[in-house]
């Protein structure tokens, strides 16, 4: 029936009997509650936001470029914990390694924004790649273990190797060149939050139609029955294999955005504090949906901003008082009891 649909379309092309194939089509995917690529109201309401937040309120333009640069790092660990199931304590490896890939080219002359992203997304990628052969292979607790340790021998090999990183001082000297030619980074951070606004989306919009594609939906599948995919012959450890390295792609790009916006790179950028905040954001928000990860990181970036104004010394009580309270009261992050809501709101009789 499947094939029939299809033959049925391509047959009668861009015309009526055309399109109702396509419904058709996309008719069955939604009742079986499978995700499609549509840009819905709500999303296009998502991303005007942050836009309209940088343009309205120009003195907060340095936050939010670092929450978005946060959120693309949190869309790279919502690629392996919310589609493959994969939990990682070590994402901070990749991000830390696209940094300083970034600020040692910066830094040894080469200060151009595009062509460093791509430098810092490759190096991540070599070393997501490096990694995804020992993570895949273990399962559960092991798996956990082995992106702990992956990141405790990368932070300390950067630690090691001062001459180079600048050890526990930092990388300094990071000069980069105006974007495309044009735009400086200014102190007032205008560019920075508009750079970082055009890679997260960018990124989004990329990684949105992979989690609706073949490929995003085998990886679910293996999420919840490895053994049932790899009996129906699915490469599933290639398949892991691809997206961890993804993951760490997407990561090192995250890093290579903060180091060339701050302009300088810290070890702290490697450290297991920053893996476990990252956690903490994805869970917070919502794994699984893409949009729960920039919604986790949006949150905890700005609580953690004004919670630490408002008590310097004990503002983490606060927030570990919010994460509590989402565990208790929001099944599947905020995003998830924000669609709760929703549906029982929709459920209820009008008077």
């Amino acid at each position: 029936m499947r094939a029939r649909s299809a033959a049925v379309g391509e047959a009668a092309g861009p015309g009526i009997l055309g399109r109702w194939a396509g419904w058709v089509r996309r008719g069955r995917r939604e009742a079986l509650g499978l995700p499609h690529g549509r840009w819905r109201a709500r999303e296009v309401a998502f991303w005007l936001a942050p836009l309209a937040f940088a343009v309205l309120l120009p003195s907060w333009r340095l936050l939010a470029s670092q929450v978005f640069i946060t959120g693309l790092f949190a869309l790279s660990l919502d690629l392996i914990l919310g589609y493959a199931g994969i939990v990682s304590l070590g994402q901070a490896a990749f991000f830390g390694t696209g940094a300083y890939a970034a600020g040692l080219l910066a830094r040894h002359g080469w200060g151009e924004p595009i062509s460093g992203l791509f430098a810092a997304t490759a190096a991540a990628a070599a070393l997501a790649w490096l990694a995804a052969h020992l993570v895949v292979r273990a399962e559960g607790l092991g798996r956990l273990m082995l992106t702990l340790g992956i990141g405790l021998v990368v932070y300390e090999a950067a630690n090691r190797a001062a001459a180079v990183t600048g050890g526990v001082d930092g990388l300094t000297g990071v000069v980069m060149w105006p974007l495309l030619g044009r735009f400086e980074f200014d102190l007032m951070g205008s560019t920075a939050c508009a750079y970082s606004l055009i890679v997260l989306f960018a990124v989004f919009v990329l990684l949105r139609r992979l989690a609706v594609s073949p490929f995003g939906l085998s990886v679910r599948a293996i999420r919840e029955n490895p053994a049932r995919m790899a009996a129906l012959g699915a490469p599933v450890e290639s398949r892991l294999r691809a997206l961890f390295t993804l993951s760490g792609a997407v990561a090192g790009l995250a890093g290579g955005l903060l180091a060339q916006t701050t302009q300088f790179v810290g070890l702290d950028y490697l450290s297991f504090p920053r893996s476990a905040d990252l956690l903490v954001m994805v869970v917070l928000g919502g794994a699984g949906r893409l949009y729960g990860a920039l919604l986790g990181a949006a949150l905890f970036m700005l609580a953690q901003d004004r919670l630490s104004g408002l008590d310097p010394t004990y503002w983490q009580f606060w927030l570990g008082l919010v994460l509590v309270a989402v565990v208790l009261f929001a099944r599947g992050g905020v995003l998830g009891g924000l669609e709760l809501l929703v549906r029982r709101g929709r459920r209820r009789p009008l008077p």
